[in-house]
């Protein structure tokens, strides 16, 4: 087995260590299709400056903060605060080195692309289907929050109902065109960053007054007033609990798989890049301070939304029902995302030879309908499985098994900026600050996250303790086992044209 993994052993067909420029290849290809406003691999370019802006700065804003944040504040206490902070460095340094790659060569397959030409065939396998495995699991346990919460408006609507009926509005979405995809983004990322904001300010005034909230009042001192101080599970829980808070900053990477599609991304990919630290700081940092300053860490329950237990407990109980309703807007953008994105993998994939070829078809309005149907399928299957097997824990074994796949994507991406500055050296406009050690750093930091997963855990209403990461670990050698078979299966596979050679 020691062959599957990156940069051990070739195909037959893997590039050599000197590499062509793409620039040659894209020349070969018809004049026509880029007087057509077409990239290379035939997608339309439509998406514009306000919507790449709002779907990097939604991006980072999804389900793992508005609904995981409130367990794992349980579960962590105040210390969670260091735990965001930390795996901000992280995603920061991630952006930045995904920028890098995005500046040298824009494509809808994004790290599978880049993977195939820096790290042979194996690499593209290993990376997509990785990815795949991510948003596989996101979107199942996303459309099954949508169904959860759905059930706060109308309580007899069975969760797997009002799931599979979001399941069909984003389809139709996606399958429309490009443009309709970032509309919906550019409106559902509208929406959470506002709600976000609103919080930041009403939060910002409770503490700054030390209003009355529930029995206490909203206060610094709760950060560390608590039996423990910050650190009331100890200080190792806030390592442990990393794994889970990456997933939270899970899609900031969809930046690279719309850079393939966008009008001008020469332009518009340094201006979300280099913006993406403040949105770290003021909405992940920030809103989770200001959550474990307002009530005490213990009061936060896996399963709500932490929102929402501030505004019941302030008495505006029609505001937390707003939060409800910007919950489910933030996973119906995050499920969004996840069959936009594995939509253009899917083909890259497919093209690659890595995935069945049916995948590769495209519409007339120039979308992988075949991809975003197959991924559709999946997620189908998925609500149908977890309603009926799932239980209390259901959602958060399903988010970390998918981070499981975000780790190594972000991995992927880390060793493709290493790769691409020692075969092709700095030929971005954009270049990975402190290149080669902040790359170093972030890969020593997810394989360290990745081994920390094992030891994680859930702490229930009742006091009882879920070992979830020993369940997500007992995933990985099944996973392992998975892509040996199906390398062993395509590794001969020849890729469709020479863009994706």
């Amino acid at each position: 087995m020691p062959s599957l993994f990156i940069g051990t052993g070739r195909s037959s067909h893997t590039r050599s260590t000197t590499l062509e420029p793409h620039d040659v290849k894209e020349q070969r290809h018809s004049l026509s299709t880029q007087e057509a406003g077409l990239s290379a691999e035939g997608y339309k370019k439509t998406l514009t400056r306000r919507h790449v802006q709002m779907i990097a700065m939604g991006g980072a804003i999804g389900v793992g903060l508005f609904m995981g944040a409130g367990g794992r504040l349980a579960s962590t206490g105040p210390a969670l605060v260091f735990s965001y902070a930390l795996a901000g460095i992280i995603a920061y340094f991630l952006m930045r080195a995904l920028g890098e790659l995005i500046m040298y060569r824009q494509s809808s397959g994004s790290f599978v692309s880049y993977a195939g030409e820096l790290f042979g065939s194996k690499g593209a396998f290993l990376t997509g289907w990785m990815y795949v495995l991510n948003w596989t699991m996101t979107g199942i346990a996303e459309l099954i929050a949508i169904g959860l919460y759905f059930t706060y408006f109308f309580p007899g609507v069975p969760v797997e109902a009002s799931a599979l009926c979001a399941l069909g509005l984003l389809v139709a979405v996606n399958l429309f065109s490009a443009k309709a995809f970032a509309e919906f983004e550019f409106w559902a990322s509208f929406l959470k960053v506002a709600a976000i904001v609103l919080f930041l300010i009403i939060g910002a005034y409770l503490v700054i007054t030390n209003a009355a909230v529930g029995d206490g009042h909203a206060s610094v001192t709760n950060l560390w007033a608590g039996e423990g101080g910050m650190f009331p599970r100890g200080f190792m829980i806030s390592i442990l609990v990393l794994n889970a808070v990456i997933f939270a900053y899970n899609a900031i990477e969809l930046v690279g798989i719309t850079a393939g599609e966008m009008e001008n991304p020469e332009k518009e990919v340094p201006a979300a890049i280099r913006a993406v630290v403040v949105r770290i700081v003021v909405f992940y940092v920030g809103s989770v301070t200001l959550l474990a300053m307002i009530l005490p860490w213990n009061q936060y329950k896996a399963g709500e939304s932490p929102f929402v237990t501030v505004f019941d407990q302030i008495g505006w109980g029609w505001i937390g029902s707003v939060m409800n309703f910007v919950v489910i807007v933030a996973a119906l953008s995050s499920c969004n995302s996840g069959l936009y994105s594995v939509g253009r993998v899917f083909r890259a994939m497919a093209n690659n030879g890595h995935a069945p070829q049916w995948l590769t078809k495209m519409s007339k309005r120039h979308v992988p309908y075949a991809a975003i149907w197959a991924i559709a399928g999946v997620y189908f299957i998925g609500v149908i499985l977890n309603v009926w097997l799932g239980g209390s824990y259901a959602f958060d074994l399903a988010l970390n098994t998918a981070s499981i796949g975000v780790l190594f994507t972000w991995a992927a991406i880390f060793a493709c900026q290493l790769m691409l500055r020692k075969k092709r050296g700095k030929v971005s406009a954009l270049p990975m600050p402190g290149s080669p050690y902040t790359s170093w750093a972030g890969l020593i930091a997810l394989g360290i996250i990745t081994v920390l997963i094992g030891f994680d855990t859930l702490v229930g209403p009742d006091g009882e303790v879920f070992h979830l990461g020993l369940y997500t670990i007992g995933c990985i050698p099944l996973i392992a086992a998975g892509l040996w078979i199906g390398w062993r299966k395509v590794r001969h596979n020849k890729p469709k044209s020479e863009l994706y050679a």
